[in-house]
């Protein structure tokens, strides 16, 4: 019993740790959850998380609060999994350098913690900071992402990861949009 406790509070601290790390943009928790295996349920609780709290963003001062938290959240986790997909697309099969060699996994789990900024989005629920919080947080996720493919993808400068998250951004802004648009045209 004092085994599964001390793992439990040696996993809760780690968790910790890389948590509090992806958010001080440092670049050793990226190599760290990188290299471990076992991180992807930590990054994956780190992308929840942050779309928990879009989802408390998105219910503001609507009245429908249980549907609006649901369809935020939702959306969130949406756009993270097309940019995950667009970044790790362009990332290993488009722009990779001579160094690149990676697994879907490794970058899946840097851009995971890469989300932790995405807590933030929680004070979106107070509409007077909303617009505050959501460009803090977004553009603190931008950089942490930046930081977590350059690792992942051992890329040599900031500016190919920069180039290729961006990129990845912009295709799925097109795509959120166009599935916007089609089901704006389906529910009309």
């Amino acid at each position: 019993m004092a085994t599964l406790t001390s793992f439990r509070s040696a996993t809760v601290v780690q968790f910790t740790r890389r948590f509090l790390g992806a958010l001080a943009l440092d670049a050793a928790t990226f190599e760290d959850v990188e290299v471990d295996r076992r991180a992807g349920t930590q990054a994956a609780m780190v992308v929840l998380v942050a779309c928990i709290a879009a989802g408390f963003a998105a219910v503001g001062s609507t009245t429908m609060a249980l549907s609006t938290f649901i369809m935020g959240a939702a959306s969130a986790l949406f756009a993270w999994a097309v940019w995950a997909l667009m970044i790790t697309t362009i990332g290993i099969h488009l722009l990779p350098e001579p160094e690149t060699n990676s697994r879907p996994g490794e970058l899946l789990r840097t851009m995971g913690f890469a989300a932790a900024p995405g807590v933030f989005y929680a004070f979106g629920v107070i509409p007077s900071a909303a617009p505050f919080a959501f460009a803090v947080a977004s553009l603190w996720m931008v950089a942490a992402t930046v930081l977590g493919v350059r690792q992942a993808l051992d890329y040599r400068s900031l500016g190919r990861a920069a180039a290729v998250c961006i990129a990845a951004w912009l295709l799925t802004f097109g795509a959120i949009v166009a599935v916007g648009l089609l089901l704006g045209r389906s529910v009309s």
